[in-house]
């Protein structure tokens, strides 16, 4: 179960004390045309001013100032940094851990998994940019030992996995199913054959990460969105891809302490 404000999502079952967060759709921001309307993306080719408003009127919605953002330059790798203070695109990595209130956590999306981890009791919180890269790279364990190595407690980490790519919209080859079956060999139940074309496959991305979360031991909720299947809602980089157009926007994903 999912409920929306005019600009984010979140799951009804997750909404810890003292920890704010939000799934950000497409809507409510001041961009235009393909960049209709919340665009995050300062490496998109949108006019930067209005990526910078956008991405204030992101974290002021959940009450963060917006001089407070915390983002990555994502690479698609599984590296993994802590933060105490606001930091700014230019560092490579695809996950952020803090302990410090007010700092707003925000990764970029357009079909990756955004996931979201918190330990309410020890006030951890990190938000993991999860393409099948990273995904099959370990990204998700390496944001849990960053996690662990600040005291949170493995026990008492909850994490949400937010709107991405759903496998019936998600076609991949033989490269991308040998690298999963490479990290893990059971991975193969999150890959259906595609009956048309030998050699293709159906991705079950948000799947797989729920299956590394659960064999780190970690409770999770997911909210089952479709970034590629819902234009209205979302930017897809394969949708924008499949339609022939210039680029695209990227969705946000903020979590923080209060």
């Amino acid at each position: 179960m999912t409920s929306a404000t005019a600009l984010y999502f979140t799951h009804d079952g997750f909404h810890p004390a003292g920890i704010r967060y939000g799934f950000f759709s497409r809507k409510g921001g001041v961009s235009q045309g393909l960049y209709d309307s919340l665009n995050g993306g300062l490496g998109s080719d949108d006019d930067r001013a209005l990526v910078q408003q956008n991405r204030k009127l992101a974290a002021e919605s959940l009450g963060f100032d917006g001089e407070n953002i915390c983002s990555l330059y994502q690479v698609h790798s599984s590296i993994a940094i802590t933060v105490d203070a606001p930091l700014t695109p230019s560092v490579e990595a695809d996950a952020l851990i803090t302990q410090t209130p007010g700092l707003a956590l925000m990764i970029l999306t357009a079909d990756c998994v955004p996931v979201i981890f918190a330990d309410p009791t020890t006030k951890t919180v990190a938000a993991a940019h999860a393409g099948w890269r990273g995904a099959v790279g370990g990204v998700l364990e390496t944001t849990l030992e960053a996690m662990l190595a600040k005291g949170a407690d493995l026990h008492h980490i909850t994490a949400v996995i937010g709107p991405a790519i759903q496998q019936p919209s998600y076609q991949v080859g033989d490269d991308v199913r040998d690298a999963a079956l490479s990290y893990d060999s059971g991975a193969g139940a999150c890959f259906a054959p595609d009956q048309r074309q030998s050699g293709k496959f159906y991705f079950d991305l948000t799947g797989y990460v729920g299956r590394r979360l659960d064999q780190a031991k970690i409770t999770h909720l997911t909210l089952g969105r479709d970034t590629y299947a819902e234009p209205e809602y979302f930017f897809s980089h394969r949708r924008r891809t499949h339609q022939g157009e210039p680029d695209t926007g990227r969705l946000m994903t903020i979590i923080g302490l209060e």
